[in-house]
């Protein structure tokens, strides 16, 4: 929750309490002067500061290149040096003078202008055609100027970079999985651990997602099915998350609750995916090949468990759910080929029962973008079942209504047996 509507909220609430009777003006007092100060939030000065650095950011880049040929080879290396110094120097100066804000958009600047740098100097004195090792090199000094000035938008530009570079790197090598990606993860993650950022952990749990896509896409589809794969990736982001969060530590949870949550929207995505593409728009070419690598398997073996073992930690019924809803999503996997010949009624029930356990897991614990997850996920399954390119739409029109009639009893026995509240 953001602070300053938090104490919106919170300020209103103490008046209505003092003005009702419930607790006296002392007692008001004392917790309004036990809240820390809020942090200075960013005005438009700000917001009208960081266009025009933006601005002028750019305007730099583009004089330096529409003259690039015309200046001496010394003279451009010592352009592109300054423009990292004063970006450094401005940076040191705004947070010596408590405009973090400013300070983070410096560092940003300097990690580009070292990214713009290397393509120049490269281009200069025509050093090799590898572009992704370039990348990599940006990524780097990005980190390096992360690691050093705390900058959530360097740490940005260097995910940024680190993604391209691993991209770049599973299409050259289709046949080989591109495992330092993940080294540059975890770093970054536990940037985000170390920083305590709520901003760091969005931007980490971004960054994993391209690897896995491009992981997925790489493979020859004969057989392989990049849904499935995916599903796997989803599982382990989900699962792991939850894993972190049960830690005893407030930067634990801060890391683990932004990673779940992505988890959860990629679950939703995935069951969507299997719906529409898996021997639909992506057929089964061989009933004997596996539709996903031994790798993926035991990662999203690895999520479910981890799921498992944060319910057993935090005794929270709603990972437990979480963990079925992991699953549900990986079985329809195995579900899917023995189905190859009509059409697979079990999966489809897997996917639907799998996103129901996703929202009813976010209501028991109270989260609600699992709940919103869950909910995208039904009516993405609901839709991939009815306009699905192959197979009868009468067929499916009878499962919907089963599965509707099946869910309508369920939820009027479970209405039955649970306890009602007092009105």
């Amino acid at each position: 929750m953001f602070d300053k509507a938090y104490r919106q909220r919170l300020e209103a609430d103490l008046a209505q309490w003092e003005a009702d009777g419930v607790i006296a003006p002392a007692a008001a007092l004392s917790i309004r002067s036990a809240l820390p100060p809020l942090s200075p939030g960013i005005n438009i000065a700000v917001v009208v500061g960081i266009v025009g650095g933006l601005l002028i950011a750019a305007a730099f880049l583009a004089f330096v290149a529409a003259h690039w040929t015309e200046i001496a080879r010394l003279l451009r290396f010592a352009i592109l040096l300054a423009g990292m110094i004063v970006a450094a120097g401005l940076g040191a100066w705004f947070a010596a003078s408590g405009r973090a804000v400013l300070a983070d958009l410096c560092a940003s600047i300097g990690a580009i202008i070292f990214g713009a740098g290397i393509a120049l100097v490269g281009q200069m004195y025509h050093l090799g055609d590898d572009f992704a090792g370039g990348m990599l090199l940006w990524s780097i000094g990005a980190f390096a100027a992360a690691l050093l000035t705390g900058s959530r938008g360097a740490l940005a530009v260097g995910l940024v970079a680190a993604c391209v570079w691993t991209c770049m790197r599973s299409y050259d090598a289709p046949d080989v999985l591109h495992l330092p990606f993940v080294a540059v993860w975890l770093i970054a993650a536990a940037l985000a651990f170390a920083w305590n950022s709520r901003v760091a952990a969005h931007l980490v749990a971004i960054a994993v997602l391209p690897w896995w896509i491009a992981t997925s896409l790489r493979f020859d589809f004969d057989g392989l099915q990049p849904s499935f794969v995916l599903a796997n990736g989803a599982a382990l982001l989900f699962g792991a998350g939850l894993a972190v969060a049960a830690a005893p530590s407030p930067r634990a949870l801060r890391l683990g609750s932004v990673l779940s949550i992505y988890g959860a929207f990629a679950l939703a995505v995935v069951a969507f995916l299997e719906v529409t593409t898996v021997d639909d728009l992506i057929r089964f070419r061989t009933s004997t090949g596996p539709a996903q690598p031994l790798w993926a398997i035991l990662c999203g073996a690895a999520g479910v468990i981890l799921a498992l073992a944060s319910a057993g930690i935090t005794k929270r019924t709603g990972e437990i759910l979480a963990a079925c809803a992991i699953g549900l999503v990986l079985l329809a996997a195995p579900i899917w080929p023995a189905s190859a010949a009509g059409e697979p009624w079990f999966a489809y029930a897997a996917l639907l029962c799998a996103m129901l356990c996703l929202v009813v897991s976010g209501m028991l614990d109270d989260v609600r973008p699992r709940i919103v997850a869950g909910w995208l996920g039904i009516a993405g399954v609901i839709a991939g079942i009815t306009w699905a390119v192959k197979g009868s739409l009468l067929r499916r029109s009878a499962f919907l209504a089963a599965a509707g009639i099946i869910a309508v009893a369920f939820a009027t026995a479970l209405n039955r047996m649970l306890p009602r509240a007092p009105r």
